[in-house]
């Protein structure tokens, strides 16, 4: 054996963005249970967005749905990332195209029925983006390799 670890292709910056992702969601979710608006500078389309109807769901805000999937989908691009186990990664993927559907459908909304344009939502959407980007080339062209700088010796040994 080599002494190199197999990690998952593109999990570190899949995890980095999910986690910019969840920072996001988080700040969201507590300016939204202080009941402040999140500070969005000159373009003020981050005030209109939080106090339009759409800001919640079933009575919860969308920010905590933001949070809840972040979660989920942080554990699992830090799973692949570490791991390369295959299951992680499609627990990724999944996630990546059904949180790529919410954010397409939460941006026509931003730009189409509300008429303004929060700055932390489109930033948020573009980490989903890029993460399923990532999640879904690597799915396609095979998922794992050796870490060279890694020195820790092979899984399990």
């Amino acid at each position: 054996m080599t002494g190199s670890v197999t990690r998952g292709r593109f999990g570190g910056v899949m995890t980095a963005l999910a986690l910019v992702g969840l920072a996001i969601a988080a700040y969201l979710l507590v300016v939204r249970v202080l009941g402040e608006p999140p500070a969005c500078g000159p373009v003020k389309g981050c005030e209109t967005v939080a106090a339009s109807e759409y800001a919640t769901v079933a009575g919860l805000p969308v920010a905590l749905y933001g949070v809840g999937f972040s979660v989920v989908l942080a554990a699992g691009c830090l799973a692949w990332w570490r791991s390369a186990a295959q299951s992680a990664l499609y627990l990724v993927y999944g996630s990546g195209l059904a949180g790529l559907l919410a954010v397409a459908y939460l941006t026509y909304l931003e730009l189409f029925v509300i008429g303004a344009i929060c700055v932390w939502c489109a930033t948020y959407a573009l980490t989903i983006v890029a993460g399923f980007g990532l999640a879904a080339v690597t799915t396609m062209r095979g998922s794992a390799r050796p870490d060279p700088g890694d020195r820790r010796g092979p899984i399990g040994g």
